[in-house]
């Protein structure tokens, strides 16, 4: 039975799920490589452990929820890394979009320990991850998924099982971060060519939000940005490395992604244009920059 539940990655989603875990009833420890966000655990009640290491002792499911695979390879294997302290029993849910490549390889160092593991990438946004709303892809034994079923109704409002085998939902998630990043951008394109056009942007996007133009990226980012609101929900390089992950997937499978390729070309011209830290809503600033030049 699942009852201490560990979390590695307190950012907005790790620490949305965390939280999500405590209302229901879980007693959560948190593990942050920043101070400050260790800090925000505290203030939220929850405990605070000295290492990755420390959580895997002493919780019964660890979720990792880092940026890339060379976060969870330092989460794995570094200096008071998980590995060691998992054992048979112990649940590791991995949560952050990777290859699934990387996220087989880590699957399988997890299951040598005696462990269980989960393939379960995420989405939706901080707002769903703090109120426990967010959607899961989940893939490996389903033993450990009726295991955690009590945890990931807490947790996620919408599961999808990809399948029992650790990387397809690493997959699944990655075509549905192609999809968010090309909407993304279309909608930024969008906008800024209305503005230039002399049309009223918000305007425009009432119209859009209720016509065929809609999508779920351009009705959460673009109001925000039209605010001038570009504190950082999901930071401009981390969609535009699901979306580069998609297309070395692509690659791999021996195809090419026209829309895809141009998708992350756009992306990375948005970090580089000083805008990698910000809201990947700053794909508005883009091509804001871009139509003025």
């Amino acid at each position: 039975m699942i009852q201490r539940v560990g979390v590695v990655g307190a950012g907005v989603m790790g620490m949305g799920i965390a939280n999500s875990a405590a209302r229901g009833g879980f007693k959560v420890a948190v593990r942050d490589i920043d101070a400050a966000r260790e800090q925000l655990a505290r203030e939220a009640a929850l405990e605070v452990a000295g290492s990755a290491a420390a959580i895997g002792r002493q919780c019964d499911a660890i979720f990792i929820v880092v940026v890339d695979a060379g976060q969870i390879d330092e989460v794995l294997g570094g200096p008071q890394g998980l590995l060691p302290a998992l054992s048979p029993g112990k649940l590791v849910l991995l949560c952050s979009t990777i290859s699934p490549v990387d996220s087989a390889r880590f699957a399988a160092a997890i299951v040598a320990t005696g462990a269980a593991v989960l393939d379960a990438p995420i989405s939706g946004g901080p707002a769903r991850a703090q109120a426990g709303t967010m959607s899961m892809m989940l893939a490996g034994d389903p033993a450990a998924l009726e295991h955690a079923k009590a945890l990931l109704d807490a947790v996620a409002g919408k599961r999808f099982v990809i399948s029992a085998q650790p990387g397809d939902a690493a997959k699944a998630t990655l075509v549905n971060n192609l999809m968010a990043g090309i909407h993304l951008m279309a909608g930024a394109e969008a906008l800024a060519l209305a503005e230039r056009l002399g049309l009223d942007a918000h305007q425009m996007t009432a119209l859009i939000t209720a016509s065929s133009g809609q999508s779920w990226m351009f009705d959460d980012r673009m109001p925000r940005a039209l605010a001038g609101d570009f504190e950082p929900r999901a930071q401009s390089h981390v969609l535009t490395k699901d979306v580069r992950l998609a297309n070395e997937a692509a690659a791999a499978a021996g195809l090419s992604l026209p829309l895809g390729a141009m998708a992350a070309q756009l992306l990375q011209a948005t970090c580089d244009g000083g805008w990698r830290t910000e809201d990947d809503a700053a794909a508005l600033k883009y091509y804001r920059q871009r139509f003025a030049g």
